[in-house]
């Protein structure tokens, strides 16, 4: 079985001409990416050591070890930055990796199959996870407590308490009588 890896981070860009890089981090703090020791890429292939040295509009500035120029830099760009699953400190209670959740199966209130737990996403205006259905298209839902009221991690499982769909119909504020 392969090791668990989380993404906690991703190359958005070089910086400077001496082969620093712009990195965007996922982890909580921030600053904190380079505290579980080296990355590597989505493969595993490319070990990266990476040293911190400043912010950069809503980015982090880092060295990476063999990187020394500019050109260096710039083809790291996109690159993802991954630790091993253990590395990680674990979570507080009520709180949850989402590389823990990937894959979870998804159960509806009464106990019946709904699908898997595919991602988690935060495009702003708060968490939200995506189920690959079993029986149709794949479902975003809020990541709440009122839609998704039971994660447990040991039997592998999420309840979903899908919210009820009202009509979506458009209002043509003619009167139908």
């Amino acid at each position: 079985m392969t090791e668990r890896r989380v993404c906690v981070g991703v190359i958005v860009g070089a910086h400077g001409v001496r082969g620093e890089v712009r990195v965007k981090s996922f982890t909580a703090e921030p600053g904190d990416i380079t505290a579980y020791g080296p990355m590597t890429d989505a493969d595993g292939a490319r070990r990266f050591e990476v040293e911190v040295t400043g912010s950069a509009r809503g980015t982090l500035r880092a060295r990476i070890a063999g990187v020394a120029d500019r050109n260096a830099a710039e083809a790291l760009k996109g690159t993802e930055l991954f630790v091993p699953r253990d590395a990680l400190p674990p979570a507080e209670e009520g709180e949850f990796y989402h590389a823990d959740l990937i894959g979870l199966a998804v159960e509806l209130e009464d106990g019946s199959a709904f699908g898997r737990v595919k991602a988690l996403h935060d495009f702003g205006a708060g968490e939200m996870i995506e189920i690959a259905a079993a029986d149709g298209p794949d479902v975003i839902l809020p990541f709440t407590r009122a839609v998704v009221p039971v994660v447990d991690l040991e039997a592998g499982r999420v309840m979903v308490v899908p919210p009820a769909v009202t009509d979506t119909k458009p209002d043509s504020g003619e009167d139908e009588s």
